[in-house]
Parts: structure tokens; C-alpha cells; sequence
């Protein structure tokens, strides 16, 4: 099996510095989510690993070797990382036709990835044409024409309609099934809590976190309990005696935060307070992200005055 190798890896643009002494490993076999804010250095990561950066100090490798040295390397490792990459003019069967002859890839191993891609239909059409969620899915057979161990793609997702987004979700968790190497860099919180496993996160060039996703989201998201009542005035004075402040929303619910279903409802029955409703709200990937990442964003707005 082979694994993105990343070994006090760092890269400088003049003073800046992009990644900072950078140590991970992607293993083979699930699906990481690579996840930072804008400038985290999440592309040049992947730009390092790909051979089209060098670092400034450090190594980026797949399987031990370095991306430069790999012979034919559409047959070890796939990658999206500008779906406007392809040349417009040419169609989006000669683009893949053109990948495979450059590293002997069978013709047929096109036709059968605009198949899978759903492409099959606007194959002869020039890339000029395509729209960007086909421009994604061409970028996508691109990464997958070598059957390569290793899967590397940078916001997939973008561009792609509800059912695309549903086809590439499945697609990701089969190849992790196949025991390939799946690393993807996205900004959507939910899509990426979709499909992924395991999550590395980046911040101003550093490692955030490299852990299970479940783990990082108990581990940062607080939990919660939803509550609806017919006596709200009871079931706030009820929880308040046991040191639990509720929160009210517009259509009625309340919010127990840092709290327990069993808890809330025997504090409920004990006080005698009818209960509605009774659920617990568990933690999200976007809470616990933002709560990691709150001080590591380098463009953040700032909310405006009334």
C-alpha cells in the first residue's frame, strides 16, 4: 500500500511562509478531509507532494519516493487540482487520450472513465464548452485514468449539482474501500463530513490536528439537547436549579447546551414539566472546525455595526 509521506516539510515565498515544518501521513484505505482556512497552506501542501513546488526544507513523498522520480506516475497517483487545467480546445475525450498515450494507459481505460464520470454523452465536445461541474468531473477521470493508489483532490465538490455531489461522495468512499490512498481538500463542512474518516487540519502553515473525524468533533463541538415544552416557565425553572441555562428559539424550542438527553429528561420528570419534544443535538464538524481554526483564518470579515 502506498502513503502521502509529508516530513518536516516547510516552503517559503520570500518571507512568507507557507507550510511550516509540516509532519503527516495520509494512510491508505479511508478517506482524509484536508481542511485550513484560506492561506492555511492546504494547496501548496498538495503542490509539494505533486512535485510542482520545492520545499524549502523537508521531504513530501508517496510510498518513500519522490513524485519526480515516479515513472509514469499517472499509475501511482491522481490529481485534481484546477479542474480549468484541461486546454479548451481540445475535446474532453482527446484530453484523457492525451493523458493515457503519455503514460501508456490502454485507449479503452478512456472510455471507460467518461463513462463513470458521466461524460460519455459530451465526450467530443470541445472543454471550452463544458460547464464547470463537467469540468470537474473531466478533472476527476484525468485523476482516476492510471487506477492509481494514490488520490489527491482539491474541492471536488465545486461546481458539481446534488447528484453530482452524491456520485462523487460514493466514489470516494470506494476507492478508500479499494485500500487507496484518498486525500481532499475542501472548504464545505458538511460535504467533507459526508465522506471523510480522518481529517488533517491546517493552520497558517502548521498542524492543527491529525485525527479520527468522530474524535475531533466530540472532542471540540459542545453537545446539546433539544427540548420542547407546554410549560416553558417550569422547564426553565427546573433547569435552572440544576445549574443548566436553556435558551429559547422562534419556533419554540429551547436549547440546553453542555448537556445530556438522560439528565434533561430526568430533571424534566422529577419537576413534573410536560415534555413535547426531547433530542439530543450533537456536535457538528463546521462548530468544532471553527472552534479550532477561530484564531488561525487569515481574511475573516468583520461584522458590521447597526
Amino acid at each position: 500500500m502506498t502513503s502521502i509521506e509529508v516530513r518536516d516539510l516547510t516552503k517559503e515565498y520570500g518571507t512568507r511562509r507557507a507550510v511550516d515544518d509540516l509532519t503527516v501521513t495520509v494512510l491508505p484505505g479511508r478517506v482524509t478531509g484536508f481542511l485550513g482556512p484560506n492561506g492555511a497552506g492546504k494547496s501548496t501542501t498538495m503542490r509539494l507532494v505533486l512535485g510542482l513546488d520545492r520545499p524549502t526544507s523537508g521531504t513530501a513523498t508517496l510510498g518513500g519516493r519522490a513524485y519526480a522520480t515516479l515513472h509514469e506516475p499517472l499509475r501511482h497517483v491522481g490529481a485534481l487540482l484546477d479542474a480549468q487545467a484541461a486546454h479548451g480546445s481540445r475535446t474532453g475525450r482527446d484530453h484523457l487520450r492525451a493523458l493515457a498515450v503519455s503514460n501508456r494507459i490502454p485507449e479503452r481505460r478512456v472510455d471507460d472513465l467518461l463513462a463513470e464520470t458521466g461524460l460519455a454523452a459530451v465526450a467530443r465536445r470541445r472543454v471550452r464548452s463544458y460547464s464547470l461541474g463537467m469540468r470537474q468531473r473531466l478533472g476527476i477521470a484525468a485523476a482516476l485514468l492510471g487506477d492509481p493508489a494514490v488520490v489527491m483532490l482539491d474541492e471536488p465538490s465545486n461546481g458539481l449539482d446534488p447528484e453530482g455531489i452524491i456520485w462523487i461522495r460514493g466514489l470516494l468512499r470506494r476507492l478508500a474501500g479499494e485500500g487507496r490512498t484518498v486525500l481532499v481538500s475542501s472548504h464545505l463542512m458538511h460535504e467533507t463530513a459526508s465522506f471523510a474518516d480522518h481529517l488533517v487540519v491546517l493552520g497558517r502553515g502548521r498542524l492543527l490536528a491529525d485525527t479520527p473525524m468522530r474524535e475531533f468533533i466530540h472532542a471540540r463541538a459542545r453537545p446539546s439537547v433539544r427540548v420542547r415544552t407546554s410549560d416553558p416557565t417550569a422547564l426553565e425553572a427546573a433547569l435552572a436549579g440544576h445549574g443548566h441555562q436553556a435558551v429559547e428559539h422562534e419556533d419554540g424550542h429551547w436549547t440546553v447546551h453542555h448537556a445530556r438527553v438522560d439528565d434533561i429528561g430526568r430533571i424534566a420528570s422529577a419537576a413534573g414539566v410536560p415534555l413535547l419534544e426531547l433530542a439530543a443535538e450533537e456536535g457538528t464538524l463546521e462548530q468544532a472546525y471553527l472552534d479550532l481554526t477561530s484564531a488561525e483564518a487569515e481574511f475573516t470579515a468583520q461584522p458590521q455595526e447597526a
